[in-house]
């Protein structure tokens, strides 16, 4: 069990606030910052959202949400939000200068013992961490959107991270119920963004040759491998076909896929058109309220829904 108890995350966006219910719902105290109150509601009212999910799912009483958003204050004073902190996660979008302004005064406003984590999923935690006296308590811990769901955070050490730190953050992370997958090497892109993007590059580059369509393309990945590694992974489904084969199969293939540094034309061209996905209403698909499912819900509430009834159904699978 872990002894961290008080929790503040630095950035109330897309990834801190799910972040913050993750903590609150596993019965942990979570001071929430952000520059504004506009922004803070904002974070509240994508949590409430959230908890309502997990209540008509069967997930959570009505009593537990409401126990879980109480755990949650909401702070524009970043002094005052690290007062109490034990373990700070700091959930700020990627830019360098930000990250290490704001490094700078966690580390003069936590207390001497609290950890010092980011969820950068690309930077290194040695350059923006540089102004923190004790490089020991520093790490990085990458949450996956939706966080609140996904199991997995990677953990990467910063070249003066100490074992305390390390076993500390492991501890807490199980604690919440997350599995933590320790990444030995601060490498760009770490693990799982690394192995996704690889698959971006493969997929965007048979888009672009017309080998498929985006809806075809989506449903056979959807539908086979994707099925398939939900339950193992990508090594041990190589094992299970069997290392000869695959070494055939990979000898033959490896010279037929994308192997570009360049980002695709295909991607290009979408981004210099606005069509910037979900946000915009439109991405290799369109999206818009009659498209957007049951009840008028939004694709990621769609998706948070999908996943937790996967996650559902992996969990009785492993119990029974």
């Amino acid at each position: 069990m872990s002894a961290i108890k008080h929790i503040t995350v630095v950035g109330a966006g897309l990834m801190g606030h799910g972040i913050a219910q993750a903590f609150a719902q596993k019965g942990l105290e979570v001071c929430l910052y952000d520059l504004g109150q506009d922004l803070l509601a904002q974070a509240v009212a994508s949590i409430k959202e959230n908890l309502g999910t997990f209540v008509e799912m069967g997930l959570e009483t009505p009593e537990g949400a409401a126990r879980a958003l109480g755990r949650i204050s909401t702070f524009t004073d970043l002094p005052r939000a690290l007062e109490k902190a034990e373990f700070v996660t700091e959930a700020a979008p990627e830019n360098l200068e930000l990250k290490q302004e704001l490094f700078g005064l966690m580390d003069r406003h936590a207390p001497e013992g609290a950890i010092l984590a980011s969820n950068t999923s690309m930077l290194s935690i040695s350059r923006f961490g540089s102004q923190v006296r004790d490089p020991g308590r520093l790490i990085i811990t990458h949450w996956f959107n939706p966080p609140h769901i996904v199991p997995v955070v990677e953990v990467v050490l910063g070249q003066g991270t100490s074992e305390r730190t390390k076993q500390a953050t492991f501890e807490l992370l199980k604690c919440i119920g997350k599995t933590p997958v320790l990444v030995n090497q601060e490498i760009p892109g770490f693990l799982v963004n690394r192995i996704q993007t690889a698959m971006f590059r493969e997929v965007l580059s048979l888009l672009e040759m017309g080998v498929a369509s985006a809806e075809d393309i989506d449903r056979a990945i959807a539908g086979s491998f994707g099925l398939r590694l939900s339950v193992q992974g990508v090594l041990k489904t190589m094992d299970l076909a069997g290392l000869d084969l695959m070494l055939k199969g990979c000898s033959y293939l490896f010279g037929h896929i994308a192997g570009g540094s360049e980002a695709p034309e295909v991607l290009r061209q979408k981004v210099e058109q606005g069509e910037l996905g979900v946000k915009t209403g439109q991405g290799f698909f369109r999206y818009d309220q009659e498209g957007s499912g049951a009840g008028g819900a939004s694709p990621d509430k769609m998706r948070d829904r999908a996943l937790l009834k996967v996650l559902k159904a992996i969990s009785k699978d492993s119990d029974s």
